[in-house]
């Protein structure tokens, strides 16, 4: 049973170069996307309802951003498109689906840069961080098996990027925002990825600059975590930097199916 997770970039543009085909043949059971910045009827029909597909998509009240959509084989059981908190739902970051026992989280992170490019958003990031967090945490402790899934926008360890003393100042690899991610690891989340590759070199985004994704001068921001109860079930972890279409990669789990009874 595959979940594979995709920061798209703007659904209508990486439809254009593929999604589609792309989605039919990824052999996931589960497909979370994030950054979506369409709303569902801006999108193509063979997208927005692709054959032998379920999809449920999360809007942001400000038009062309954010947003996060879900592609499932199996109607969820149900599907929870807010976190109960307004300054975080308007922005349509958040979905948490519920197959059986298992619960998964499909969540576009903020960026802490602000629009004049400082570090400006950071404190709404690390206030993001925590309400879910705590929300997770009550699913957890209600005897759920949790995927945490999608765009994290912060590299956790030096190992986490290309070029970690030029970025020392920059959000996404602040001290502040990577202590979250420490967080959530020490009260027993597992990087899925990082369980069973402890390499360097393994990067989900890049910029679109100077050629960047040639030379894999890249970051690891997109992660699967997931909780003490479902890692038992999860049987291997992948990124798939083959895959283009937008400036992030698809990342992905195989789990055994039994997750869910």
């Amino acid at each position: 049973m595959r979940v594979i997770s995709w920061n798209v970039n703007g659904l209508r543009a990486c439809a254009k170069k593929g999604f589609g085909g792309w989605l039919q043949r990824s052999g996931g059971a589960i497909v979370g996307v994030q950054e979506v910045r369409a709303k569902r009827d801006q999108l193509p029909e063979d997208v927005a309802s692709p054959a032998g597909w379920t999809t449920h998509f999360v809007d942001a009240e400000r038009p062309g951003y954010s947003g996060v959509g879900l592609f499932t084989r199996r109607e969820p059981d149900a599907v929870e498109p807010t976190v109960g908190e307004p300054r975080f739902d308007r922005e349509g970051r958040v979905q948490i689906a519920r197959f059986g026992r298992l619960r998964v989280a499909n969540i576009y992170f903020p960026n802490g840069s602000g629009q004049d490019r400082d570090n400006g958003r950071v404190p709404y990031k690390l206030d993001f961080y925590r309400h879910v967090f705590e929300l997770l945490q009550r699913l957890r402790r209600s005897g759920a098996r949790v995927l945490v899934m999608g765009d994290f926008n912060t590299a956790h360890q030096a190992i986490d990027l290309a070029r970690p003393r030029d970025n020392q100042k920059t959000s996404g690899f602040l001290p502040e925002e990577r202590a979250e991610l420490d967080r959530w690891l020490s009260r027993g989340w597992v990087d899925t990825f990082r369980h069973f590759e402890a390499g360097e070199g393994h990067y989900t985004w890049w910029s679109q600059r100077q050629g960047a994704r040639d030379r894999n001068v890249g970051w690891r921001i997109d992660y699967i975590l997931a909780s003490p109860s479902a890692m038992p079930y999860v049987r291997g972890a992948a990124i798939h930097p083959e895959i283009k279409g937008s400036d992030h990669c698809p990342i992905s789990v195989e789990l055994d199916p039994k997750i869910v009874g």
